[in-house]
C-alpha cells in the first residue's frame, strides 16, 4: 500500500484562487482593498526570500502590499512606533513582523504590540487566548494550513484520535486546540513523552512538527493513518559536481517507510510550507471582513 499524497501546493493554490475572487468582490461591491504589511528587520537571508514570496503573492490576490525593511540595529522604540503607525492606518488590514527578530529586540514586546485584530500570524496572547476558549480569533497561519487540508481529505474529524508531536506556540499548542474544536481526541506529545512510538501508533492523524530530520519512522505509524509533516530539515546530501556540500529538504517523518504504512501523508517540499502564506493572505481577507462587517470567506476561517 502507498499512502495518497497530499499536495499541498496544489491547495495552496486553490486557496489563493478563493482570496483573490473574494478580493475582487470586496473592490468591486465595497470600494475596499485589503492591506498587507509585513515588517523585516535586518538581513536573514531566508527571512528575505519568505518576505519576497509574500509580497509577490499578496500582489497576485489583487491585496495591498506594504513592506518595511529596517535596519538590523533599529532601536525597540522606533520598531514599535512604525507598529503603532500601521496599528492606525485603515488602509492596513494585517500586519506581520517577521520572526526571527535581532537579539536586541524582545519578540514578545513586538507581538503584542500589534493590534490584535491585524495579529494575521496569530501570535498576540488575546488570540492565544480566544483560540484556547474557541472563541473567534486569528489563528496561526501553519496550524490552520493543516486543519483545511486534515478537513478536505477526511470531511468531518468529529471523534478521531489526533496525535501532534511537538509543543511550540507556532504550531504544536495551536494545531492541538484547533482539532479540539474539530472534536478530535487530542495527545500532545513531545521530546520527554514515555513511549512515544506507542503513543503515536495509536493516531489515527498524526502531526509532526518537532524541527528534527526524519525523527518519525514509518513503524511509528498506525496503518491508514493521516500524516501531516510540519518539519523543514536541511540535511546533507552529499557533494555537488565542483565539490561543494549538497544539501536536500526532508521533514520530521522519514516518508519513504511512512509512504508504506500511511493512508495519506504530506511531502516536504510541497506539502504543508505552500499553505502558509497561502492562510496568511486568508487571514487578511479575514480581518479586513471582520473590521468591516461583512461576512467572512467561507472555507478560509476556522
Amino acid at each position: 500500500m502507498t499512502a495518497t499524497r497530499i499536495d499541498g501546493k496544489a491547495f495552496a493554490a486553490t486557496v489563493r484562487e478563493k482570496v483573490a475572487v473574494h478580493v475582487a468582490n470586496l473592490k468591486a461591491e465595497h470600494g475596499i482593498t485589503p492591506g498587507l504589511a509585513v515588517v523585516l528587520v535586518g538581513e536573514d537571508p531566508a527571512s528575505q526570500v519568505y518576505v519576497r514570496s509574500k509580497g509577490k503573492q499578496t500582489q497576485e490576490v489583487g491585496m495591498k502590499s506594504v513592506e518595511h525593511k529596517l535596519d538590523a540595529a533599529t532601536s525597540e522604540a522606533d520598531l514599535l512606533a512604525l507598529i503603532d503607525k500601521l496599528n492606525r492606518d485603515e488602509t492596513i488590514h494585517g500586519i506581520l513582523v517577521q520572526l526571527p527578530l535581532p537579539k536586541h529586540l524582545n519578540e514578545d514586546l513586538v507581538i503584542n504590540a500589534i493590534d490584535p485584530a491585524k495579529d494575521v500570524d496569530g501570535f498576540h496572547i488575546s488570540n492565544v487566548g480566544l483560540l484556547g476558549t474557541g472563541q473567534k480569533s486569528m489563528v496561526p497561519c501553519t496550524p490552520l494550513g493543516c486543519l483545511m487540508m486534515l478537513r478536505d481529505h477526511h470531511g468531518s474529524l468529529s471523534g478521531m484520535d489526533a496525535v501532534v508531536i511537538g509543543r511550540s506556540n507556532i504550531v504544536g499548542k495551536p494545531m492541538a486546540q484547533l482539532l479540539l474544536g474539530d472534536s478530535c481526541t487530542v495527545t500532545i506529545a513531545h521530546s520527554r513523552t514515555k513511549d512515544l512510538p506507542d503513543v503515536v501508533r495509536r493516531a489515527d492523524i498524526v502531526v509532526a512538527a518537532v524541527g528534527r530530520a526524519e525523527m518519525v519512522p514509518g513503524s511509528w505509524i498506525k496503518p491508514g493513518a493521516t500524516v501531516i509533516d510540519v518539519g523543514i530539515n536541511r540535511v546533507d546530501a552529499g557533494l555537488k559536481d565542483d565539490g561543494s556540500p549538497k544539501t536536500r529538504l526532508v521533514g520530521d517523518v522519514d516518508f519513504a517507510s511512512a509512504c508504506e504504512i500511511a493512508g495519506a501523508i504530506t511531502p516536504v517540499p510541497g506539502g504543508v510550507g505552500p499553505m502558509t502564506i497561502a492562510c496568511l493572505l486568508a487571514n487578511t481577507l479575514t480581518a479586513c471582513c471582520r473590521v468591516n462587517g461583512l461576512a467572512e470567506p467561507e472555507g478560509l476561517t476556522v
